[in-house]
């Protein structure tokens, strides 16, 4: 055992600090994969662990696009850290599970240290509380699935409506249809010029769907959406949910870590005001997958959705772990989300903010931002360049167009032109996403490994291949 573990240690500490030889995007067929590793059931084993090791780290694990390599500029790229990777093996080696006090009381209480540190973070009000889930389309799911108990009684309406942005993640559509409601009973408003929710917009729509006769119960704002960064008129949104009693969901995903900086403070009262929100420590907190996190303002109100005993088909086996009033201040944290078992995501953002503090946090956050901004300067004064959107929570948006673009010119396959030469190169990664019905390219720049040489590597690319078309 102690010879595996240290092989493995040292496979993660080589796959940590060395950029690999292999091109950060790399996408194997799934030919060569079958070829490789889809081999008949193992009716007996081998005893060559520290082999298996290589042979799955070389033949599967690294046959995967490289989302923290400092020239990955697609998605929402993170970095992981190595206390993180060191605390997933620890909850796992002592099989902790955060789910009844009586089972796991121990990584309970990590859980709700981190989480009390992460709204500490955000600067969100005592009173909020929630759990660590596996990521922001659970995170939704959970938060939503409230609402529609608090605001509808729990129980099916056919005249209950959701509303949020063509902006918002799919995730949000998607836990529309899990909880039971239609398309037609999610509401989708254009954004506004700026691609933001129409906070006007959809006060008009909610007046006019309740004179329709109609249930507007919840309002889902994005603070960073996947594509742009934009961030929703959250304290507007907010009077409109306050003034139509409506609940108010922010997916925070991507964007509610830049609360914790100063260039992030302004948000901080309209998080306080929303009554659910999601987090991703798994991106803009540079945690490895799967954490996500839900923070509720009545932090309560997750119990009498999820609650063993509201759900409970054979009392016995259960009630010994769920009493129907646990003693002291004893949490069931099973009881707050759809898992039962559930694995201890916490310990990976306790231990590292424990190694590291929360202002190394603030500061690789306010790097990333940074960055987007010296990335959208380049830009600009780059004459075949031009900035689609401006950079929002290191996010940002542009296109390649040639000095004297002939009449014939397709910007929009020339963008994907260009995207996947880009890619091909091997040098780095850069996708493209639509922005009002155009093709554009897409920088995402939260990696605090990546660095403005890295920026001006990726652009010369851009221009360089644009200029091959």
């Amino acid at each position: 055992m102690r010879e595996a573990g240290r092989h493995a240690i040292d496979l993660v500490i080589d796959r940590m600090t060395t950029p690999g030889s292999r091109p950060p995007c790399h996408a194997p067929s799934p030919g060569t994969l079958r070829v490789a590793l889809d081999e008949p059931l193992p009716e007996h084993g081998t005893r060559d662990l520290p082999g298996l090791l290589d042979h799955v780290t070389e033949r599967a694990l690294a046959e995967a696009t490289r989302l923290d390599h400092s020239r990955c500029f697609a998605f929402v790229p993170s970095t992981g850290n190595f206390p993180a990777v060191l605390a997933d093996a620890l909850a796992s080696a002592y099989l902790s599970v955060p789910g009844a006090w009586l089972v796991g009381a121990g990584p309970t209480q990590i859980e709700l240290t981190t989480l009390r540190w992460l709204k500490t973070f955000l600067g969100l009000p005592d009173g909020h509380g929630g759990l660590f889930v596996s990521g922001g389309s659970t995170a939704n799911l959970t938060c939503l699935a409230v609402a529609r108990d608090h605001r509808l009684d729990g129980r099916p309406q056919p005249h209950a409506r959701l509303y949020c942005s063509s902006q918002a993640h799919p995730s949000v559509a998607q836990a529309a249809h899990l909880l039971g409601l239609t398309r037609e009973q999610l509401t989708v408003l254009p954004p506004d010029d700026d691609l933001r929710l129409d906070a006007d917009a959809l006060a008009r729509r909610i007046g006019g769907d309740r004179r329709a006769g109609l249930r507007p119960f919840a309002v889902v704002a994005t603070l960073g959406t996947t594509g742009t960064g934009t961030v929703d008129p959250l304290d507007r949104v907010a009077d409109v949910c306050q003034e139509e009693g409506l609940w108010l969901h922010v997916d925070g995903a991507h964007g509610a870590a830049v609360a914790g900086t100063p260039r992030g403070h302004h948000l901080r009262n309209a998080l306080g005001r929303a009554d659910s929100l999601t987090v991703d420590p798994h991106k803009w907190l540079f945690q490895p997958y799967e954490i996500g996190c839900v923070l509720l303002r009545r932090p309560e109100l997750l119990p009498e959705t999820f609650g063993v005993a509201r759900h409970a088909l054979d009392q016995g086996y259960l009630r010994p772990a769920h009493p129907a009033a646990p003693a002291g201040e004893e949490v069931n944290l099973s009881d707050y989300g759809p898992q039962q078992s559930r694995g201890l995501r916490a310990l990976k953002l306790w231990l590292s903010l424990k190694t590291f503090g929360a202002g190394a946090f603030r500061r690789a956050i306010e790097q990333g931002a940074d960055l987007a901004e010296y990335a959208a300067g380049l830009v600009e004064a780059h004459p075949e360049l031009e900035l689609v959107t401006p950079p929002s929570l290191a996010i940002l948006t542009f296109r390649y167009r040639p000095r004297d673009a002939p009449a014939t010119w397709d910007a929009d396959a020339a963008q994907a032109h260009i995207s996947q030469r880009v890619c091909a190169d091997g040098g780095a990664v850069l996708l493209t996403t639509t922005v009002r019905g155009a093709t554009v390219l897409r920088m995402c720049t939260i990696n605090p490994t990546s660095t403005r040489a890295d920026v001006a590597y990726v652009l010369d690319l851009v221009t360089r291949y644009g200029r091959d078309i």
